[in-house]
């Protein structure tokens, strides 16, 4: 079939391209993830659109596309949703927290998924600091009981979308698959998809994307592109439950020069070994992970009580 007449509306410049409608979108996206096109239209179709830019209707039709192909994490019982922290910036200059959100999350009752790959050849990434505090990669989605934490790479979910992700590797840009990978719903049942955004000009199109799909999310800036608070901050919350938008937390004002016991090297050896003194209770909770932990437990707790009422 191809997808070269989606290339010509979204591939006319920032100002002359046209946006798809979400079932557009869907078939396009379908059709990537599929391998059903050439490497030079997928190439077309991520150069386009990050001139472009995503709308908040192809960011659904790409999600659809997902969902109907993703390979589920089996839903929770009792009606708990699955948190999803998704994992694919790593650290440049901090160390990668995220290992010690999902832990601290799981010491909470809670189940937690982390997925993702490398998308920087150069950053400490998530999984492998996962790895050297003896949590091994699923091979496959399995049921995920609460209070513990499993990560899988993004090829077990999905391997078409990993492949679009790999796509940076070649051409040096994000693509739509970096958003996707960011908000999409693993889980065949509920979820609490933890997400993030760099720009502040993404977060309208984000929000009408959560609420499109009346998802369930809590939404931040994150450090380095990761989901994890950082540190040194108090960043703004928003929440979305059924796809209704609540404002959590305005963001305070001030950078922390210094965050207690973290480590200025950011190596798996050295953040694995952070991670075991805070969570031995060596090591302060940074006060930010603390507030961020509380905001999704109390979030966890609403999900499950409407699921069940």
């Amino acid at each position: 079939m191809g997808i070269s007449h989606y290339i010509k509306d979204i591939g006319r410049g920032a100002r002359g391209a046209r946006a798809l409608g979400r079932a557009q979108a869907a078939d396009l996206f379908g059709q990537v993830l599929d391998g059903q096109v050439t490497d030079l239209e997928v190439g077309a179709f991520c150069v386009a659109m990050r001139i472009k830019g995503e709308t908040a209707e192809e960011m659904c039709g790409f999600l659809d596309a997902v969902h109907a192909r993703i390979a589920a994490i089996p839903a929770c019982a009792g009606g708990q949703p699955l948190i999803v922290l998704p994992s694919y910036n790593g650290a440049r200059r901090l160390p990668v927290l995220t290992p010690l959100l999902a832990l601290l999350l799981a010491r909470e009752g809670l189940p937690v998924l982390v997925h993702g790959m490398r998308t920087e050849a150069r950053r400490v990434i998530t999984s492998d600091v996962l790895s050297a505090l003896d949590i091994p990669a699923l091979e496959a989605p399995e049921k995920i009981a609460p209070g513990s934490v499993a990560h899988i790479h993004t090829a077990a979910l999905l391997p078409g979308l990993a492949r679009l992700l790999a796509v940076r590797e070649v051409i040096g840009l994000r693509n739509p698959g970096h958003s996707v990978a960011k908000l999409m719903n693993p889980c065949a049942g509920l979820a609490l998809v933890v997400s993030s955004y760099t720009h502040p000009e993404y977060f309208d199109m984000l929000r009408a994307t959560f609420t499109a799909l009346g998802a369930h999310a809590l939404l931040s800036r994150g450090l380095e592109g990761e989901v994890a608070a950082d540190p040194r901050r108090s960043p703004r919350y928003d929440a979305f439950i059924a796809g209704t938008h609540h404002l959590l937390q305005e963001q305070q004002p001030g950078t922390a020069d210094e965050v207690p016991g973290l480590p200025a090297e950011i190596d798996v050896a050295t953040t694995a070994a952070y991670t075991r003194r805070v969570l031995a209770g060596n090591a302060p909770v940074p006060d930010a992970l603390r507030q961020q932990v509380e905001h999704i437990v109390r979030m966890s707790h609403q999900i499950t009580t409407q699921a069940l009422s």
